[in-house]
């Protein structure tokens, strides 16, 4: 497994990042923690060091509950449901997808890492540098948590969820970095093509990115990015840090309200963060897929829908 971050280099890799465009509006601006790094170990739920029992996920979302505040009615909303307990597929099943000891999921594909299902809730499992085996019980490679939806039709969207996050830790593979923390992605076309919205990062930040190819590379080569990387450019950030341990809620939307212009926001608990407009070379105003990405922590997340909605 290789960590794709930002801004950080890795064998075979042409990367740079780049920095502070866009606009930032910060609103009700939450309390910085400073919470110590939460011990690591391997394995998912019955694995060795699984830690599953401090805290309780929420309710299932119900139908009255997937109600998103982008101001027009739901059309062909996706609702994730996750069963009790047990592997819901991962990066070995993302790699060797025609083999009788994969597991993969109608819903989720997962390119690094693995989804487990715990008590109605997504979770990481244990933290990890190393690549999961076929049902993550040795390793979750979760260090660097990558799922995305298999639906790739979400255009002007919102996606919201309920999540939870551990302080953040290391491992051998993946040392600390600023981004370390939650993101969810929206308008994913590949892992060189993506909006990533930080709803909790190591440094406190919240923050909102476009990821494009580098100029002059194709789509598709190498395998998920490991020998095609991409560019982050911020378009916003603004400090805003939620406390770990605890369920907050999360919400992202993605609007074209022109031609080239696409209006991106960030609510936390009820609350505008950061937002950006995106007329940049490159803006993605096509649809995609939907997703939770995950740096260096334990992460779960539940209730999660995703409404595509027409452009006003």
């Amino acid at each position: 497994m290789i960590r794709r971050g930002e801004g950080r280099s890795a064998s075979g890799y042409s990367r740079r990042a780049v920095v502070g465009l866009g606009l930032a509006a910060t609103v009700g601006v939450l309390p910085l923690t400073d919470d110590p790094p939460a011990e690591t170990g391997a394995g998912g739920p019955g694995g060795t060091g699984a830690r599953n029992d401090h805290v309780a996920a929420p309710p299932p979302a119900r139908a009255a509950d997937t109600a998103v505040t982008c101001g027009v009615a739901d059309a062909a909303p996706f609702v994730a449901v996750f069963p009790g307990s047990g592997l819901i597929t991962n990066e070995y099943a993302h790699r060797h997808h025609g083999a009788p000891d994969a597991r993969v999921d109608p819903d989720w594909s997962v390119t690094s890492g693995s989804l487990f299902a715990d008590r109605g809730a997504a979770w990481s499992g244990i933290p990890d540098g190393l690549s999961p085996d076929p049902a993550s019980r040795l390793h979750t490679g979760s260090s660097v948590l990558r799922a995305v939806t298999v639906r790739r039709d979400f255009a002007d969207t919102a996606v919201r969820t309920r999540v939870l996050l551990r302080p953040p830790g290391t491992t051998d593979r993946t040392p600390a970095t600023d981004w370390d923390g939650g993101h969810l992605w929206l308008r994913y076309r590949s892992p060189q093509e993506l909006y990533a919205l930080s709803f909790r990062r190591r440094d406190g930040l919240v923050a909102i990115k476009r990821k494009l190819l580098l100029p002059g590379s194709a789509e598709g080569e190498g395998v998920e990015g490991e020998d095609v990387e991409g560019v982050y450019t911020t378009l916003a950030q603004a400090r805003c840090a939620i406390p770990y341990d605890s369920w907050h809620d999360v919400e992202a939307q993605a609007r074209t309200t022109a031609p080239a212009t696409v209006l991106l926001r960030l609510l936390v608990d009820g609350r505008t963060v950061a937002e950006a407009v995106d007329t940049g070379p490159g803006v993605l105003t096509g649809p995609g897929g939907v997703g939770v990405r995950g740096d260096n922590t334990e992460l779960r997340f539940s209730a999660f829908t995703a409404a595509p909605c027409p452009a006003p």
